[in-house]
């Protein structure tokens, strides 16, 4: 009875989020949104409401993506490396468990927050404040872990984000071991969600000036080392 209750609210939030009309549905054509776009957006565009399209590609970039899949991986390690939950064990098994577990827990976290959001115009998505000095932006990577943008691409408090992170962390005792289900553990839960919005935020930021530098000098480096034409 607990799993199909919680199961049901994954499912009425996931169509809060899916069902949400915006203007901006039928002037952007469906070949221009992409996974990254509706994963961050820059600072320095024209405010434009999420789509509800744009809002289910955050969903599956963010809880399957390449991204989540390499945290939810490290983190399925660290818990085998540590024996814990010990129910689990330190074996293939109990990593495949774990992992399951943090995976499930980000999915309803993400499906609350775009779905909740969708109620008053949360925009779950990460703006970034590219071209400012490093200090700002690293101050706009901790301020954006919680504040998001309204429907007029004004700041507010991430209201949906306050709920998902907490919620999703105490849903998770119905699928989690009981050593992992008292208040000490979902108050950890929620610390780590906090921390994982913030160093999400802090990828979305800086890595698009990483992948830059670096494809930026693999090809200098294939300019001076590829022979001269004859």
């Amino acid at each position: 009875m607990m799993i199909l209750k919680w199961a049901s609210l994954f499912a009425v939030t996931a169509a809060l989020a899916l069902g949400q009309d915006s203007p901006d549905d039928a002037a952007i054509p469906a070949d221009a949104v992409t996974p990254t776009d509706a994963a961050s957006v820059s600072s320095s565009d024209a405010p434009r409401p999420i789509t509800a399209k744009q809002r289910a590609q955050w969903i599956v970039f963010y809880t399957v993506g390449p991204q989540a899949i390499l945290g939810e991986a490290i983190s399925g390690g660290l818990g085998t490396w540590r024996d814990a939950p010990r129910e689990w064990g330190s074996h293939w098994d109990g990593f495949g468990q774990r992992v399951r577990a943090d995976f499930a827990e980000a999915a309803v976290s993400h499906t609350m927050e775009a779905g909740l959001g969708a109620i008053w115009g949360e925009d779950p998505r990460y703006p970034r404040d590219a071209g400012a000095p490093f200090k700002n932006r690293l101050g706009h990577v901790f301020k954006m872990t919680f504040l998001a943008r309204d429907r007029n691409g004004n700041l507010m408090p991430a209201y949906a984000r306050f709920i998902a992170i907490p919620g999703s962390a105490a849903i998770s005792d119905a699928w989690r071991p009981p050593s992992e289900q008292s208040a000490g553990d979902v108050g950890a839960r929620i610390g780590l969600g906090v921390l994982g919005r913030m160093s999400s935020n802090a990828f979305n930021e800086f890595w698009p000036d990483v992948r830059r530098l670096v494809f930026r000098r693999r090809s200098d480096q294939a300019s001076f080392t590829s022979p001269q034409s004859r």
